[in-house]
């Protein structure tokens, strides 16, 4: 369904019971394939102050047309004619308040083709805090795994590198946590004046205490 109207984040849920969750010790604490849908997550757009969100047209759906594992994948859709502009997905995660993690985040995004343009970026986040704008995600270029302790991680990083899927990835070193839910948003930036069609599959988030 194509929202143009209000900004929408996901709800926060209780630490139990979260769909994607493992639970394993031995492996990753939270997979998405989206194959069973969207689930719980929940998906947003943001653009600057010069523009209306309800003037700008995006949609995220699970869509049957790409995928990198599986039949399906998270299609993400936005225009460019303001050359401005974020759309994304976004869903919370348990996680033990009291201690320190090293988290390591993947994804697998598909573009249509190589481009000399810089058409759109890839952004990834994780942290206390639900996204809400685009100042919520990193810088162009900036990936967490380079820094120490950070307050949340995530990857802002050029899409339209190669022809098809490509993995990202990035690395967060958390401070002690007071929260018991983390949340991991995925979705795309606008740099072109030009619409544009991703998908995100193949998630997976890892967490080892430190």
């Amino acid at each position: 369904m194509r929202r143009r109207d209000l900004l929408r984040t996901g709800a926060a849920l209780g630490a139990a019971g979260v769909a994607g969750c493992t639970g394993r010790d031995d492996g990753p604490a939270l997979t998405e394939g989206f194959e069973d849908g969207l689930g719980e997550w929940d998906a947003a757009a943001t653009i600057g102050p010069e523009v209306d969100l309800a003037d700008f047209e995006w949609d995220v759906a699970v869509s049957e047309a790409e995928a990198a594992e599986g039949d399906r994948s998270l299609r993400v859709w936005n225009e460019g004619d303001h050359d401005d502009g974020v759309t994304w997905a976004s869903r919370p995660m348990p996680i033990e308040p009291g201690r320190a993690y090293a988290i390591t985040v993947t994804g697998r995004f598909w573009s249509e083709s190589e481009s000399f343009n810089t058409i759109r970026h890839a952004v990834m986040r994780l942290g206390p805090e639900p996204a809400a704008v685009e100042e919520d995600f990193p810088q162009l270029g900036v990936n967490s795994s380079e820094f120490g302790e950070t307050p949340y991680g995530g990857l802002r990083e050029p899409l339209w590198l190669t022809d098809g899927w490509r993995e990202y990835a990035f690395e967060w070193t958390t401070p002690t946590l007071t929260t018991d839910t983390l949340h991991v948003a995925v979705g795309t930036a606008v740099i072109w004046e030009a619409d544009a069609t991703h998908y995100i599959d193949d998630l997976a988030i890892t967490v080892e205490p430190r």
